[in-house]
């Protein structure tokens, strides 16, 4: 028996007990995030030390005391070179004053400063005079300034700290990061020495009915994290290295200090370019007499972020992290808001990790679907939604990306029929009345009219392999016999107005085909009115069905337009066709058609290929009597 799926007040107060054991269990929860990030990026070399046959804790150990020495160095870098800095800022006083003297001389030029500058003045007067009136008039002239107690200057001095309390008040603020460190540490070192049975841990609490499947789905998210996070960070210092080589050669000063918080910085999405740029760019400023300084650096930055993550980035690890722009930012701010700075450094990677999560674990899917970057909607899926809102311009602009490289029929079989399948389906299950039918039937030929001037096969270099298919190239008048002259084809829907509208893809390709087609609505060709069609000189008929209930209202309706039209071949298409339900030749042979087709490539191709077939009439000859 399945399990009930929970409900959405149920989901929402499990989300809600999740986001409170976040925020306050973020004094043992961030390390061991922390911990578990960077275990994604060690786990590699622990791997490669163990085939070099180093033992498990040796290598553990050699892998963990290498990120803290190298931690540590990065950490005393950047202590060094912000004393250094601040041991110089006295010297670019100076500088800042002359050119905020230099702007104000530039805004006074104009006359912008001064006029603001007596704006304000006579807003002052204004207050005070009407401050002066409601407090009751003018003070007293008899009173003197100089009258009434004169002030005492007070001086408060703060006793001599304690030893204790001197040693206290330098080493209190460090003990918080350096205990947040020690657990970091402590974390990392079990979850890389406990890797594998961690691992099987977590296929037994999510998928243990089915040990294969996820145990392959959880190697691949691994790997596939580790790769990213490794190729990231190795990004991250290339973006450092440049950034710090720049900012030497420009001639900012501590471009080391600049280089390494801008490696750091770029962790943060979005924000951490920018912010990486602004304390070099302030101390540009504070530096250059002039402002070519600033210029350069901003240049920099732009020049840098702009070559990595436009060139590099997508090159390396695809185009985006697999999050949507709006998961990235939303993460950010989520993250921020439960774990501070730290949380904003690890938003997108936690995020890439709860999507992974959604992708190979069934219940966690909605983490994907609302995270992720894949579109929420299937192509058919999208084209049915598209028409049932009624909109063909939007379905179409949609199809018109698809063909950029695809021939017109293959969307039309892969996309628009699949979407009038999904229609049928929610037809047999009742929730389509007679009028919303009759709506998709006219958006579709809506879409249908847009995509007229659309050619049988696109004309992108991607397509190329189409264009060599000798099958698709549509015929010429003169290669058509006289038989197939006119109008020779009848494209006949099968039950009702969704088997009219594939009726009419298939019409539209058969006129780019370069035949003569004619679409015909079931109404036309039921038992009740089949003694007043009038068929025509027909050479093929196609009938359309995209679910038919059974093949037996396809056997009487062919038997019907066999009679009328002995000669025809007739073609039946089960847009929709499982082979579980049976062969083709099974199909063919109970419904007395000539042919069942299963796509409208197929239709074309067949109907096409018996108009090229046929005799073309030789152009009479006059014979010269002697």
């Amino acid at each position: 028996m399945r399990g009930r799926s929970p409900s959405g007040a149920t989901t929402a107060i499990i989300a809600a007990v999740v986001i409170i054991a976040l925020y306050f269990g973020r004094e043992v929860l961030l390390p061991l995030a922390l911990a578990i990030l960077l275990s994604f990026v060690l786990a590699p070399l622990v791997i490669q030390l163990r085939r070099f046959h180093v033992g498990r804790v040796p290598a553990v150990l050699i892998t963990v005391l290498g990120a803290v020495v190298i931690f540590i160095s990065i950490a005393g870098v950047i202590g060094s070179q912000l004393t250094q800095l601040a041991t110089h800022l006295p010297q670019y006083q100076s500088t800042i004053r002359d050119k905020i003297q230099s702007v104000q001389g530039a805004a006074a030029g104009s006359g912008l400063v001064r006029r603001a500058t007596n704006v304000i003045r006579d807003l002052r007067a204004d207050l005070l005079e009407a401050a002066e009136n409601t407090a009751g008039g003018t003070p007293s002239p008899a009173a003197s300034p100089g009258d009434g107690p004169k002030p005492v200057l007070v001086e408060v001095q703060e006793a001599p700290l304690a030893p204790f309390q001197l040693i206290k008040s330098i080493v209190g603020p460090l003990l918080q990061p350096l205990g947040t460190a020690g657990i970091v540490i402590v974390f990392l070192f079990f979850i890389l020495l406990q890797r594998e049975d961690l691992r099987d841990r977590f296929i037994r609490l999510v998928g243990a009915s089915d040990l294969q499947r996820t145990t392959r789905a959880l190697d691949d998210g691994i790997q596939r994290l580790s790769r990213y996070f490794l190729m990231q960070s190795a990004v991250n210092a290339c973006f450092g290295v440049l950034i710090g080589t720049g900012l030497y050669l420009i001639g900012v000063p501590n471009p080391l200090l600049w280089g390494i918080l801008g490696g750091l910085l770029r962790f943060a999405p979005y924000i951490g370019a920018p912010m990486a740029a602004l304390f070099p760019t302030l101390l540009a400023l504070a530096v250059s007499p002039g402002w070519s300084m600033v210029v350069w650096t901003l240049v920099l930055f732009v020049a840098i972020d702009i070559v990595i993550s436009q060139g590099i980035e997508p090159f390396l690890y695809g185009h985006s992290t697999g999050l949507s722009a709006v998961a990235i930012v939303v993460s950010a701010a989520f993250w921020t808001w439960l774990w501070g700075p730290v949380g904003l450094l690890l938003s997108t990677p936690l995020t890439v990790c709860l999507v992974v999560l959604g992708r190979h674990v069934e219940h966690l899917q909605f983490l994907d679907i609302l995270l992720g970057d894949q579109p929420a909607l299937s192509v058919e899926e999208s084209f049915y939604q598209r028409v049932l809102a009624g909109d063909p311009d939007e379905a179409a602009h949609q199809a018109e990306q698809f063909l950029k490289d695809r021939p017109l029929a293959e969307y039309y079989d892969e996309v628009a029929v699949r979407g009038l399948a999904l229609a049928q389906l929610d037809v047999n299950r009742g929730v389509l009345d007679h009028p919303q039918r009759l709506q998709i039937k006219e958006t579709v030929e809506g879409v249908i009219d847009n995509l007229a001037d659309h050619d049988l096969l696109p004309t992108s270099s991607k397509a190329a392999k189409h264009a060599a298919d000798t099958s698709w190239c549509a015929l010429a008048p003169e290669e058509l016999g006289p038989e197939w002259q006119g109008t020779p084809v009848l494209c006949v829907a099968g039950r009702g107005s969704l088997d009219e509208a594939a009726a009419g893809m298939l019409a539209q390709l058969l006129r780019k085909g370069g035949l003569g087609v004619r679409l015909v609505p079931s109404r036309a060709v039921s038992a009740t009115h089949i003694a007043q069609f009038e068929a025509g000189a027909v050479q093929a008929v196609c009938l359309c069905y995209l679910e038919p209930e059974s093949l037996s209202g396809a056997r009487y309706l062919a038997r019907r337009l066999r009679r009328i039209m002995p000669n025809a071949k007739i073609l039946i298409g089960l847009w929709t066709h499982d082979p579980a339900n049976g062969d083709r030749e099974t199909a063919t042979r109970e419904t007395g058609a000539d042919l069942v087709v299963t796509s409208l490539r197929e239709a074309v191709e067949r109907i096409v290929a018996d108009a090229r077939a046929a005799p073309i009439e030789e152009p009479a000859t006059s014979l010269a009597v002697s």
